[in-house]
């Protein structure tokens, strides 16, 4: 019985953490290149139970015994999200085209991102395509990250009147500035959230450019924003679903605990 609380308790710490998780993919559904995160849930190992007496080995197993639930982690969805028109020439949407396919799932495997500089050097990945000019004419993202052209060098333009070719190349009064740089991640695992829609890689290093990357094509639209891949009705379905989890979890501890109370309080009393 005392074991039963710790899976009830556990059930309902995990559902509060997913909970959390899908209310924060809803607080992003406006954000552009919002890459909604995914909760895997996963049980503890299980318990081998036996029965005490008995001659024959095999009459004495009584079976596994499962401990509850936890939150082992979150991971993002990279699946493409909805392109709106904003008529900002600043403003780039990335669509990925083509990626390596598994062989045994079938299904597309790897991200595409753009490349941006922070204040403090570092390369970091995103794929918010919101961007802007500076006073200084680079091109950067709303935090001020400046965006890295393929060559892993800063993009400085000379004014707002330029064009954005569907492969990144960048014309502007009749001179090429360079192409923006687009990264291929073929283990999006590897891909730590940072805040302000920025990942970074997992111990250090660069992402490979996608340009020359085999089965892997994009297309870079000038005037559009990838908005966040957030599904607001599947979103909320299973914000109910966890609650109603949470909920039944709940009755059970209420259950064990007034069963133990009887047991401490009642069974036995001499009166």
């Amino acid at each position: 019985m005392i074991r039963g609380l710790y899976t009830s308790a556990a059930g309902m710490i995990s559902q509060q953490r997913r909970q959390e998780t899908l209310s924060n993919n809803l607080n992003n559904i406006d954000t552009p290149g919002y890459k909604s995160d995914q909760s895997k849930l996963r049980t503890f190992p299980e318990q081998l139970i036996y029965r005490l007496g008995g001659d024959e080995e095999a009459s004495r197993t009584v079976g596994g015994l499962a401990t509850g639930v936890y939150m082992d982690e979150t991971v993002p969805d990279f699946s493409q999200g909805t392109i709106t028109e904003t008529g900002k020439a600043t403003d780039v949407a990335l669509i990925t085209s083509q990626l390596p396919v598994n062989p045994q799932t079938g299904a597309q495997e790897g991200a595409l991102l753009f490349n941006v500089r922070t204040p403090a050097g570092n390369t970091r990945y995103t794929r918010d395509g919101h961007f802007t000019l500076s006073p200084t004419g680079f091109l950067t993202d709303d935090s001020g990250n400046q965006v890295l052209n393929a060559a892993g060098q800063p993009i400085q333009l000379p004014s707002d009147q330029f064009q954005i070719a569907g492969d990144g190349t960048i014309q502007a009064n009749g001179a090429n500035y360079g192409q923006i740089g687009v990264s291929y991640a073929a283990n999006t695992n590897q891909l730590v959230k940072e805040g302000n829609g920025l990942f970074r890689l997992n111990g250090g290093g660069n992402l490979p450019q996608a340009t020359g990357t085999a089965n892997v094509s994009y297309n870079l639209k000038q005037g559009f924003v990838e908005g966040s891949n957030v599904q607001a009705d599947q979103t909320v379905t299973d914000m109910m679903e966890s609650y109603r989890s949470f909920e039944a979890n709940q009755k059970v501890l209420q259950i064990i605990d007034g069963s133990l109370d009887k047991a401490v309080n009642q069974v036995g009393r001499i009166n």
